[in-house]
């Protein structure tokens, strides 16, 4: 991305979306429509406006982007993500090929007073943002899916539509969230660092059924046991151990909640020998037996085939 600074207009319109200078009364909390949709209707210049109240997310997932955002010219190309807040002043050139999507969310359903969102997805507009999504294509992915199925739920309302709407928003600013979080701490712990806690995390994914000992992932990733060990305390504030463990225990809870088979059968497929131990283990690590924890979280919606006590 390049960016220099430009001047703004002395005056400077404020749209509900670009054209429309009012809300319908029935308007959602969330819109959602494709770059080209507006754009092609303006040759692809969107001049400078503002959104009272509307946070936006242009999310350009290929072709270019000549962005003015409150003086300043941000030059892009896909994919990116751009966070701007009600507030800023921004305007768009777009490249005849530009394609990907325009988010817009009412600021009353982004920090919605019945839960702590608010301030999950306060530092995506803090300041405006460009979020690279080339590094990541995986996540591209599964945001542009969302994207997706927000273009589909607001076409066709069904049953429970806006509360569709709302979390599939969430979902794709979460989604960012941690692109951007994961960023920050690769550019403060080093990216080296990052990449080689990533490829740890990576490994445990592959292995944890296996149970192996820290020096095994260790040997793998060619790095002495001590400095994965420091690697994980300082990113993730857990031992290199308790995130085997973790992921052990995670796979647990699933398999206790969903798959109707019995306690001994699931500590033997997660590579314990000796059921007894596994139980022991669980309620170490989770606070309740395995069998407790089946009944509080399923409550019988998991049948087993076969118990042992726990």
């Amino acid at each position: 991305m390049h960016s220099t600074t430009s001047h703004l207009p002395a005056r400077i319109p404020q749209f509900a979306l670009y054209g429309e200078l009012k809300r319908g009364t029935d308007a959602e909390g969330v819109h959602i429509e494709l770059i080209e949709t507006r754009s092609r209707k303006y040759d692809w210049h969107i001049d400078t406006h503002t959104h009272a109240g509307l946070f936006q997310v242009l999310f350009l997932l290929g072709g270019q982007v000549r962005a003015n955002i409150d003086g300043d010219l941000w030059e892009c190309d896909g994919p990116v993500a751009l966070t701007i807040h009600p507030s800023l002043p921004h305007g768009f050139d777009f490249s005849a090929e530009a394609h990907g999507y325009v988010l817009t969310i009412d600021q009353d359903m982004l920090f919605a007073a019945d839960g702590h969102e608010g301030d999950l997805f306060t530092p995506l507009f803090v300041q405006p943002l460009a979020v690279r999504l080339d590094a990541v294509p995986e996540t591209c992915a599964r945001i542009e899916a969302l994207l997706q199925n927000l273009i589909f739920e607001a076409a066709w309302p069904r049953q429970g539509h806006t509360l569709m709407l709302e979390w599939l928003a969430r979902s794709a600013l979460l989604m960012l969230v941690r692109v951007q979080a994961e960023r920050r701490i690769a550019d403060t712990s080093g990216r080296g660092d990052f990449e080689l806690f990533s490829r740890f995390r990576v490994e445990v994914e592959r292995h944890y059924r296996e149970q192996w000992q820290v020096r095994r992932y260790a040997d793998l990733l060619r790095v002495a046991p001590t400095r994965l060990n420091r690697l994980c305390l300082k990113l993730s504030g857990k031992s290199a151990f308790e995130i085997t463990q973790d992921r052990l225990m995670l796979e647990a809870c699933r398999k206790l909640t969903y798959v109707p088979a019995g306690i001994a059968s699931i500590a033997y497929e997660l590579g314990f020998q000796d059921p007894a131990y596994f139980s022991r283990l669980f309620k170490k690590l989770i606070g309740v037996t395995p069998k407790a924890f089946r009944q509080q979280t399923a409550g019988g919606a998991a049948r087993t085939i076969e118990d042992v006590p726990a």
